[in-house]
């Protein structure tokens, strides 16, 4: 091996094709994120599946739609309330 190489003329390679997925950056509240990170632990996946997995089956089911934001905040409060509570009692 050389102790250095001359990348000057070198080129880009091909770009990794795309899979159907699109980066973003979004903020999520601390609860929601604890929740997927929990969730996906115990499944063994990622929890960013998991976040996708939840919005597909929020885009695929119409009849579900008439959640409101506020709605699903509450939602999610009242089931991450009730985990806590059963994981607390066990203790």
């Amino acid at each position: 091996m050389r102790k250095e190489y001359d990348f000057s003329k070198g080129k880009r390679g091909a770009l990794i094709s795309s899979t159907g997925k699109t980066r973003i950056t979004i903020y999520l509240d601390d609860e929601i994120l604890a929740y997927f990170r929990e969730q996906a632990e115990t499944a063994g996946m990622g929890y960013q599946t998991l976040i996708n997995e939840a919005l597909k089956q929020y885009i695929q089911s119409p009849s579900e739609r008439s959640l409101t934001q506020s709605d699903l905040r509450r939602i999610l409060r009242e089931e991450l309330s009730v985990r806590r509570s059963l994981c607390c009692s066990e203790e």
